[in-house]
């Protein structure tokens, strides 16, 4: 398919650039995630993944191609491209903070995106506003540069991945990252929909988060802003033992989300008229747009001990800046568990 290369509209967690673009034949605009060949093991990983996959709440795969650019071979991911941005943009373009009946509509549709993942082995990693798309009328996840299979009856070798702000504690710790990581990572999120910030207060570095994810036995303070209900429901999703967290398909049947279920018709004309992002605004005035690359992915060696992985975890990773009306304090970081 013949295709041509708009304004880069973002980054994802595979080191790869993301793009707006349009077929020459169709003229049909799609989104593209490109990175050069060589660099490319994460990508193939992302896109075998979400060939496999069909859901209304997950962004659609468009299919693959390989293309020379500036005499390199670069591996280009084709996706459906959401014309709302992401949850980020939707927290800034609301002044820092989204309406409760607004958060339980999208939680509700990545909950279900969740359940369709997880009935199907695979775990996301990486649940964050930065990673939910949004259409005119719908929320999808996005970007599954750090998903992994889940087999019950084996270990699994695949490297731990994520964004530490969102981390469950068995995560920072280093011994698992199965389903209910992703559940903890929506609460960290309804967090970030509530506050327009981060889950957790008074972060100077990433060695000092983690280990206080990992050790302190902390949870994220849940706002005083929200409801009884939506308060209970992220206390399901917060609980620092994974086993006691709530599953996917228990979490759907919470009151909670209810009220967003019962106005979805109302929810869904107001997202309509909301202001749309700026990525759905002059997409061509920059066509083939050359931009560097700054997203950062860091990989540390495994350690003797939980505290010594986390320290070098922490370490590896650099200083966290999370200014949270900047994309580019988003980071991930990625380590092989033992």
């Amino acid at each position: 398919m013949g295709w041509t290369r708009g304004q880069t509209v973002g980054h994802g967690s595979s080191s790869a650039t993301v793009s707006v673009a349009k077929s020459r034949s169709s003229s049909q605009i799609f989104a593209v995630k490109s990175v050069e060949l060589s660099k490319s093991q994460l990508l193939q990983k992302e896109q075998k993944i979400l060939s496999q996959l069909s859901s209304p709440y997950i962004v659609s795969y468009k299919g693959y191609d390989v293309t020379k650019e500036k005499d390199k071979l670069t591996f280009n991911l084709m996706m459906e491209y959401m014309s709302g941005g992401t949850i980020s943009d939707e927290i800034r373009l609301q002044g820092g903070g989204i309406n409760e009946l607004l958060i339980g509509y999208y939680t509700n549709q990545i909950l279900l995106g969740l359940e369709y993942l997880h009935s199907r082995g695979i775990v996301h990693c990486d649940i964050k506003g930065q990673n939910i798309l949004l259409g005119k009328t719908c929320a999808k996840i996005a970007d599954f540069g750090c998903a992994r299979l889940v087999d019950p009856a084996a270990p699994s070798s695949e490297p731990i991945g994520g964004t530490p702000m969102f981390m469950a504690p068995e995560v920072a710790r280093g011994e698992e990252q199965g389903f209910p990581a992703d559940i903890w990572a929506l609460g960290c999120t309804i967090i970030e929909m509530a506050c327009g910030g981060s889950p957790w207060t008074n972060v100077t570095n990433s060695a000092s988060l983690l280990y206080r994810i990992a050790f302190s036995g902390q949870s994220p303070e849940i706002p005083k802003l929200l409801s009884l209900q939506a308060k209970d429901f992220l206390s399901k999703c917060l609980r620092r033992d994974p086993k006691e967290r709530w599953t996917a398909k228990e979490l759907l049947r919470h009151p909670f989300l209810e009220e967003s279920n019962l106005n979805s018709t109302a929810i869904q004309d107001f997202v309509t008229s909301s202001p749309t992002s700026i990525l759905d605004q002059d997409i061509w005035n920059s066509v083939e747009e050359s931009e560097t690359m700054d997203f950062s992915i860091q990989t540390v060696s495994s350690m003797e001990s939980p505290l010594q992985r986390v320290r070098e975890l922490g370490l590896n990773s650099g200083e966290l800046n999370y200014r949270w009306n900047d994309d580019q304090s988003w980071m991930t970081v990625r380590r092989r568990s033992e």
